[in-house]
């Protein structure tokens, strides 16, 4: 399958991953500034999972990933085709760059070099390349690595990432377990201000397939992103799972991503696009504003948004529950889908409410969802959703959401929401 291809493939699956959350015509008009915000910058490379900051509004889900930077450079994402190398050197001293230009076989023979002993039956790769604009896409490397514990697809991608800009904060920001259920996460900052996360969880977060995928992403102070991903199966999906765990271990895809080759294969991509913030991302954070509106005795466990969408979760002592928002204007056109239980208000603002089973569509055992939809006369809606459950996806830890519906249309009608917009 050409690259391009297995690219949009992975685009796919990636959005397969978090179902839109609502109906298909509030999911068309999902397409937002705040989700737009995050989604400009990851319109490129991804894998089957999500990293960052994983954005899935009520109004329909938007989830991006960081094989790549957000202007269409390097992919990992490409599973490998037939050959048959036997790969060799174990991690350790900054590898040799490779002379003149980076190519496919350059590539793979670098990555090749740096993992542990063992054998190799497949492998695939791209050298840098210059795109339609004439701006350079980065390289990519993938194999098929068997230590003698079991077969197991590695792939690394370089790119360059504006480090100034908020994709790069995403793409070393580990992703709360709320939205993406994993293992473990750690991010941190390295003595040369290079900033890196390790990722370890799953190719599917509902596990309704048990392939682990564990995930390295460095950003260096010059924009140069190195992004590592490994399997516990010979191919990110479907295939059989084939050992208990991805072969290289956290310290070694440390040292893998962490290699002065890479660095040295980035510069030649040139300096990273600076990012530009959109309208409205001064605006006040979705989770702040949630936060302080929420009732008195709900304890915050968790939280994360920015201007167009964020979440809380909350317990009141009797059971966590996900509370997600988003706020949105110029909504206008919405006004015909709100049908049902609606309510219109004196001023003209319309109120919508549905209650739903397995609101997510993940099959979370027992979840349920309340959603209170709103949309101001001017276009402005606050849709907010509540969860019987402490995520998405995931099983009921309670009998109803911590919210009621009262609750929520207080809170979604409350004028604070206005300072989102920036």
């Amino acid at each position: 399958m050409p690259f391009e291809d297995e690219l949009g493939d992975a685009i796919r699956r990636t959005g397969d991953t978090f179902r839109p959350l609502d109906r298909p015509g509030l999911v068309d008009a999902g397409l937002t500034r705040g989700r737009r915000r995050l989604a400009r910058r990851r319109t490129a490379a991804v894998t089957g999972s999500v990293l960052a900051l994983a954005v899935v509004g009520v109004a329909g889900g938007y989830t991006t990933g960081a094989l790549g930077s957000g202007d269409g450079r390097a992919s990992a994402a490409a599973p490998a085709t037939p050959t048959a190398v036997a790969g060799q050197a174990t991690p350790g001293a900054p590898s040799a760059p490779p002379a003149g230009g980076v190519t496919k076989e350059k590539m793979i023979e670098a990555f090749k070099a740096l993992l542990p002993e063992g054998k190799i039956t497949r492998e695939a790769g791209q050298g840098i390349t210059e795109d339609v604009k004439g701006g350079k896409t980065g390289p990519y490397a993938s194999v098929v690595f068997d230590d003698g514990q079991g077969a197991a697809a590695i792939s690394l991608g370089v790119s360059t990432v504006d480090p100034a800009g908020q994709s790069a904060d995403q793409y070393v920001t580990c992703p709360s377990k709320a939205l993406v259920q994993h293992d473990t996460c750690k991010a941190e900052t390295l003595p040369d201000g290079s900033r890196y996360m390790l990722f370890q969880g799953y190719e599917y977060p509902d596990r309704r397939v048990d392939t682990r995928l564990w995930r390295a992403v460095l950003i260096t102070p010059k924009g140069v992103q190195v992004d590592a991903s490994e399997w516990n199966a010979p191919a990110e999906k479907n295939a059989p799972v084939s050992r208990p765990a991805p072969p290289l271990t956290g310290p070694q895809l440390k040292t893998l991503v962490t290699d002065g080759v890479w660095q040295s294969i980035g510069a030649q991509l040139g300096e990273p696009d600076k990012e530009t913030p959109l309208p409205g991302a001064a605006g006040t954070p979705v989770d702040k504003i949630l936060t302080s509106l929420l009732p008195k005795g709900l304890k915050v466990l968790d939280k994360q948004g920015d201007p167009g969408y964020g979440f809380v979760v909350a317990d009141d002592g009797k059971g966590a529950g996900f509370i997600q928002v988003n706020a949105q204007s110029g909504m206008q056109d919405l006004a015909a889908v709100f049908t049902g239980d609606v309510t219109t208000l004196p001023d003209g603002t319309k109120v919508m409410v549905k209650k739903e089973n397995d609101p997510d569509q993940k099959g979370g055992a027992g979840a349920v969802g309340w959603t209170v939809d709103t949309l101001r006369p001017d276009g402005f809606r606050v849709v907010m959703m509540a969860f019987n459950a402490p995520g998405q996806g995931q099983d009921a830890s309670r009998a109803e959401p911590v919210l009621t519906i009262e609750q929520m249309k207080t809170i979604v009608l409350d004028e604070k929401w206005r300072t989102t917009t920036g």
